[in-house]
């Protein structure tokens, strides 16, 4: 019995190092000088703030400008929360690991008593 509990604890264990690593690279490629010009500042920052100005130019006022401004606004959103989404499975993975690591132990620890 133990030992296909044993066996799914540590497929979670597995599955969840993946996920953690993923959120590791998140973290390796936001520490890179490259990628915080061009995607953190660049893309996050001032791409952003050139949207917001050009949603208010007197130019830029047709439905079809407004919803391709609101579309490329709403791309920057969803990128950066798809990376804020990685690193927070990431933080949850860390923590299943530490959980499913300590009920395997002593899974082992009391069959060893008992066995």
């Amino acid at each position: 019995m133990s030992n296909g509990t044993i066996q799914a604890i540590e497929e979670n264990i597995r599955q969840a190092k993946k996920i953690a690593d993923f959120g590791d690279a998140v973290e390796r490629l936001k520490s890179n000088r490259d990628f915080k010009r061009v995607i953190l500042e660049g893309y996050f920052e001032q791409e952003a703030i050139r949207l917001v100005h050009l949603k208010a130019d007197p130019n830029m006022q047709s439905p079809d400008n407004q919803k391709s401004i609101l579309t490329q606004m709403d791309a920057i959103g969803a990128l950066s929360q798809y990376f804020n989404t990685a690193l927070f499975k990431a933080g949850m993975a860390r923590k299943a690991i530490a959980a499913d690591e300590e009920t395997r132990d002593e899974i082992l620890a009391e069959e060893l008593t008992n066995g």
